[in-house]
């Protein structure tokens, strides 16, 4: 039985809550300053958050300029230390704060780790400004040339470790990995938090202080997120805000958060008042993502020293904490919710197809194109590629050969749709009753339905799905062009298609690469911006509102067959193949994702054109029933079908099911593994 109060905990899925803190300061007033990180933490402790970050010098105050010289400024520095690190006992929180720290007769700008009632570490700053309005070697020195790490610097009455080369590891969350670096740093051509990370930190910090100039932010969010993006990691960078002395430079407390080049949470900037950004990090998918690449390991290799490096131990929260996700989580992987970055894909995705099937075009001297049209998504979106192609290098789309080839299933509906979008686009349309050739079939063999008998077994289906391939391919040979593919990333995953001759096979595949979820928006998108006509644009819409089916068993009841009805709703299987293929994941945290993402129709947003009637929600019990069906046909009973899948384009971002690309696996392999881990992690 699975314990549910650890399935309910984002900790027991390998995140970890993380904060940004921006609090009001008080100028020179330690004390004060302190208060205000008294009452963060508390905010930090109520909201589970495991690991928070204040800004650059955050206890002195950063622009106080000759007052950081002051010794009664320093000595309350310390003492408000002491009593800030008193204040981590027993909260399972890790408090990173920015202060000016003594050692010897130098002084520096440090980033101090506090936790478990202890200062854990000081991390000084490596690179100092001193150019336009930054002044810092005036007061600090730099730890350039200081030895990595050494354990004799005393604050008041606590003693920690000291140096550039700390790394801060929770002994019972291996994962849980952080490193610290401060402002300038994340400025200069080679960062700290670079070798940082190739030591193992999967989380970077940043103290910053950062005044405020049009059009600062953006370059700080650029930094974020490109390094959070090369160095494989999270970042948190948090700036000081209002209360910073304004003599001549003002403040907008900037706080955000990325993770692999992606944004999680950001603020309000300007704000009067305190404020917290928070965050679940995945750290376990950092991980995942740094293994599956290969020059991680081998910059690690060649760019750090080991001995440059300390880790310092601390212990992380004990007590998982049931609720939900806090950062952003798309129900539909493959399809942004952003409407700007939609259209961004949507136009990526559709010059990918067609440049790919431009290139095969030439190099086949090819000017005829045979393709199957049913009316369905699939279909109709390689026929759109199809027509962009021709059109971009100056074909005439009559040289598209578009059959229709009704069998014992199809609907009005669908063939309607088919010639309607033949004729608006122009191509060469033609229909090929295949019911005939297939009753020969069904007699040859001894079918029962050949009796008059209705069986509609995995024989009647296939017969009809393998003469329609078999018609295209001969019609291929005749007219001297090649058949175009219509099966998706989607179907490829599921082994939803006849092996072999059958709809499984063509000479070249556009929809190889694209997600059956994409697919949808992609033929809305053409449609929006008439790239192949504005007469096609009618019946595209109506292809879109109909019903998903192979249409290869007749009716019951007045109901089609559904696809989706066998194989699972496809937003679920789309949510499934994107985080097992592209980071591996657990079932288990996959059915975590999926249930925070899809457990309530209400909350966060969907894609631009998504229908009403398509914002739906599944329950846990759903979502644990349609993966173990997809963990089955994906591990175990549909790998010899990708094994031998024809050429297309990778596309998204998720990978391709390729074997010459993405994905390479046995076709006897076992879902054993992925199964059992299932049942044993996600209560019933």
């Amino acid at each position: 039985m699975a314990d549910t109060r650890l399935f309910h905990s984002p900790a027991a899925h390998g995140f970890v809550r993380v904060a940004a803190a921006t609090p009001v300061v008080h100028i020179a007033d330690p004390v004060a300053n302190a208060d205000q990180h008294l009452a963060l933490i508390a905010r930090a402790v109520d909201q589970g958050v495991e690991l928070m970050v204040f800004p650059e010098l955050s206890l002195s105050g950063y622009a106080i300029d000759d007052l950081l010289l002051q010794e009664t400024v320093l000595a309350e520095v310390d003492r408000q230390i002491e009593r800030l690190a008193e204040a981590t006992q027993g909260t399972g929180l890790v408090a990173v704060i920015g202060a000016p720290i003594r050692d010897g007769d130098r002084l520096y700008n440090c980033a101090v780790v506090l936790g478990e009632g202890a200062v854990l570490g000081v991390v000084p700053k490596t690179y100092l400004p001193n150019y336009r309005e930054y002044y810092e070697k005036r007061w600090f020195a730099s730890a350039i040339g200081l030895a990595p790490f050494h354990d004799d610097i005393a604050i008041g009455q606590l003693w920690a470790p000291f140096g550039t080369g700390l790394i801060f590891q929770a002994d019972n969350r291996p994962d849980f990995v952080f490193g610290v670096e401060i402002c300038e740093d994340y400025w200069a051509p080679l960062p700290p938090s670079t070798r940082q990370a190739l030591a193992g930190a999967r989380i970077l910090l940043n103290l910053s202080a950062s005044n405020v100039l049009i059009g600062k932010s953006d370059d700080r969010a650029l930094l974020c997120a490109s390094q959070s993006a090369r160095a494989m990691a999270a970042y948190v960078f948090t700036a000081s805000g209002w209360g910073e002395s304004t003599t001549d430079l003002a403040w907008d407390g900037q706080s955000i958060i990325y993770e692999l080049g992606a944004k999680l949470a950001e603020n309000e900037r300007f704000s009067m008042e305190a404020t917290l950004t928070v965050a679940d990090i995945d750290v376990e998918r950092i991980g995942l993502e740094r293994m599956r690449t290969g020059t991680f390991a081998d910059c690690s290799k060649a760019e750090v020293e080991e001995a440059r490096f300390q880790r310092v131990a601390f212990a992380a929260r004990e007590t998982l904490t049931e609720g939900d996700l806090i950062r952003p989580l798309d129900r539909h992987p493959f399809v942004p919710d952003d409407a700007r970055r939609l259209d961004q894909d949507c136009y990526e995705a559709f010059n990918i197809q067609v440049q790919g099937l431009m290139r095969r075009l030439k190099a086949t001297n090819g000017k005829t194109l045979v393709i199957g049209v049913s009316g369905g998504l699939d279909s109709t979106q390689a026929l759109l590629v199809a027509c962009r192609a021709f059109d971009q290098l100056g074909l005439p789309r009559t040289g598209i050969l578009g059959y229709t080839m009704p069998g014992f299933a199809t609907s009005e509906g669908t063939k309607s749709n088919a010639w309607a979008l033949m004729k608006a686009l122009g191509v060469t349309g033609a229909e090929i009753d295949i019911r005939p050739t297939a009753m020969t079939m069904f007699e040859g063999i001894g079918h029962p339905f050949a009796k008059g008998e209705p069986v509609h077994d995995i024989t009647f289906e296939n017969v009809q799905a393998g003469l329609r391939t078999d018609y295209l391919f001969r019609l291929a040979n005749q007219n001297g062009g090649f058949v175009l593919g219509t099966g998706d990333l989607s179907e490829l995953a599921l082994g939803w298609a006849t092996y072999g001759v059958g709809d499984h096979m063509s000479h070249y595949n556009v929809n190889a690469g694209v997600a059956k979820t994409l697919i949808r928006h992609l033929i809305r998108w053409v449609a929006d911006h008439a790239l192949v006509g504005s007469e096609a644009a009618p019946v595209l819409r109506g292809i879109l509102a109909t019903d998903i089916s192979p249409e290869l068993v007749p009716a019951v009841d007045g109901k089609i067959q559904s696809t989706q009805g066998t194989v699972g709703p496809y937003p679920l299987n789309d949510f499934f193949l994107f985080y097992i293929t592209r980071f591996g994941l657990r079932p288990s945290k996959v059915a975590y994702l999926a249930h925070q993402a899809w457990k309530d129709a209400s909350i966060g947003h969907w894609p631009s054109g998504t229908p009403d009637e398509e914002k739906v929600e599944y329950d846990l019990a759903t979502i644990k029933h349609w993966l173990r069906k997809f963990l089955v046909r994906f591990f175990q009973t549909s790998q010899f079908k990708r094994s031998a899948v024809p050429n297309g384009p990778k596309v998204v971002t998720g990978g391709s099911l390729s074997p010459r690309g993405d994905w390479r696996a046995p076709s006897d392999a076992t879902a054993r593994v992925w199964l059992d881990e299932l049942e044993a992690n996600v209560p019933d």
